[in-house]
């Protein structure tokens, strides 16, 4: 029987690991600024003040993630392999972050703690910050070159 590939099941080349990484954080960040829409729905008003405090929330946590993924980006292209399993576009760390912030938001959600103004302007500031990383992320798929390490 015939070998269809070389490569290990669920591998991707280096470059693929930065469109998977941008299809995943932008993915996210919808979600989470579609959680922010759906509470500001639940409000009688959302007012220019509310969407200056969100771009408050966006600029720190757009800076966080610009940092962040160029890190990610960074390492996925000092990688030495070509190919590397799909999971790679994130290591150990940023794992362990992304499931302490999905299962802290999950808790804040349903604990009450915080009215929903602040889950709408909160929510509407990370999910465009984390949309942008994963446009960024896009953008370093298409202007990849294997030479630039």
């Amino acid at each position: 029987m015939r070998q269809l590939s070389k490569h290990p099941l669920f591998h991707v080349k280096k470059r693929t690991l930065l469109a998977v990484a941008g299809c995943v954080w932008f993915i996210a960040g919808f979600n989470v600024a579609r959680l922010g829409v759906l509470s500001c729905q639940k409000l009688s008003s959302f007012t220019v003040i509310h969407i200056l405090l969100s771009l408050i929330v966006f600029c720190p946590f757009g800076m966080m993630f610009f940092k962040m993924s160029m890190k990610h980006a960074k390492r996925i292209k000092g990688y030495t392999e070509e190919f590397r399993p799909v999971w790679h576009f994130f290591d150990l760390k940023a794992y362990i972050i992304m499931a302490v912030m999905i299962s802290g938001g999950i808790w804040l959600r349903l604990s009450g703690l915080v009215p929903d103004v602040f889950i709408a302007v909160f929510y509407i500031g990370l999910g465009c910050a984390l949309m942008l990383a994963g446009l960024l992320f896009g953008i370093m798929f298409l202007r990849y070159k294997a030479f630039d390490v």
